[in-house]
């Protein structure tokens, strides 16, 4: 904050340079202002001294954060409007969900992208190779906060944990849809998601192709990604959609290999054993889908506000690969 290559030392023209004396943990600016520095683990030094101002870096990260931010606020009572600039990395803590939810709290975000004019382009290309859409770039770099709602089927741990930049040589792939059953503004989003099995018999999640659109854009997004990853067969659910979904899709392409699916059980209990795949490591995600992982990450049984349409799609395709369903006809009961 004070010496670092973009600490305040290094920031002001050189006849404007602060007076840093670090035994006296204080910090003198040209005009005569004065800040003092405080250690996060030492909250106890903030109790007494009154300030007009505070920055905290990184708070987030502060061990005491509870007891620090009390004795800092009670000690800002200095000049007209005492305020107190927060920066740190999102981290899905309470404090810092409550900080955001606060209608006195100003809100100003940023991308470490968003500083490339002054960032070495060859490290920014790693970082995007490395990190690109993985809960770790989204939080460090993104600074995005990654809520992950308790109780949800899936944490974003294990779906990290077995992601892969890759796939290997799959046996089956499936384009699954679950469709919307209204259209217009306010109808739900129709899942569509790319799903394959290989040798080894784990299953990887290839693509969410999950859009807000008709069902001829809809259609044409599935045959679309049914070429693109050279899929077997497009599945899709008719409770809801009764034949409706088949008879879109053979309007956009008349002889596409295609299985209606019926859910015989509610959309938790379906997705149940799917987590639990995840749990084992037996699900990997090819790249990233951070729109789909968000949603895998709030899922929880009973709280849900809206139609999971991107998770559904993919419960879909994982049950028709990888679970032993009780099959009649060519209806999938499950």
């Amino acid at each position: 904050m004070v010496e670092g290559e973009s600490g305040l030392l290094s920031v002001f023209p050189p006849s404007q340079r602060p007076i840093y004396e670090p035994s006296k943990r204080r910090v003198t600016f040209h005009n005569g202002t004065r800040a003092f520095l405080y250690s996060a683990e030492e909250p106890e030094r903030l109790r007494g001294p009154q300030h007009g101002f505070a920055w905290c870096d990184e708070i987030a990260a502060y061990a005491k954060l509870k007891d620090l931010w009390s004795n800092l606020q009670f000690g800002l009572r200095l000049g007209d409007d005492p305020r107190i600039l927060a920066t740190t990395t999102p981290k899905p803590i309470k404090f810092l969900k409550d900080l955001l939810a606060d209608p006195g709290t100003v809100v100003t975000r940023g991308s470490t992208f968003d500083n490339r004019a002054n960032l070495p382009a060859s490290q920014l290309a790693d970082f995007e190779r490395v990190y690109g859409g993985t809960r770790i770039g989204r939080q460090e770099l993104g600074g995005e906060l990654l809520e992950e709602s308790e109780g949800a089927l899936w944490t974003r741990e294990a779906i990290e944990r077995a992601r892969v930049r890759s796939a290997p040589e799959l046996v089956r792939i499936v384009i699954a849809i679950d469709p919307a059953t209204t259209s217009g503004e306010d109808s739900d989003d129709t899942g569509i998601s790319a799903f394959g099995i290989g040798a080894d018999g784990d299953g990887y999640v290839l693509a969410d192709g999950t859009c807000h659109l008709g069902p001829a854009g809809w259609a044409a997004r599935a045959v679309g990604m049914f070429d693109g990853h050279e899929a077997d067969k497009v599945i899709g659910e008719a409770n809801n959609g009764g034949d409706m979904v088949e008879l879109t899709m053979r309007t956009e392409r008349r002889n596409i290999p295609y299985e209606k699916v019926h859910a015989s059980r509610g959309k938790v209990a379906r997705a149940e054993p799917i987590a639990a795949l995840y749990e084992q490591g037996r699900i990997h995600h090819v790249g990233s889908m951070p729109a789909l992982e968000d949603e895998m990450a709030n899922f929880v049984p009973g709280q849900m506000k809206k139609s999971p349409n991107r998770v559904d799609a993919l419960v879909w395709g994982a049950s028709y690969l990888m679970l032993k369903p009780a099959r009649v006809g060519r209806v999938l009961s499950l």
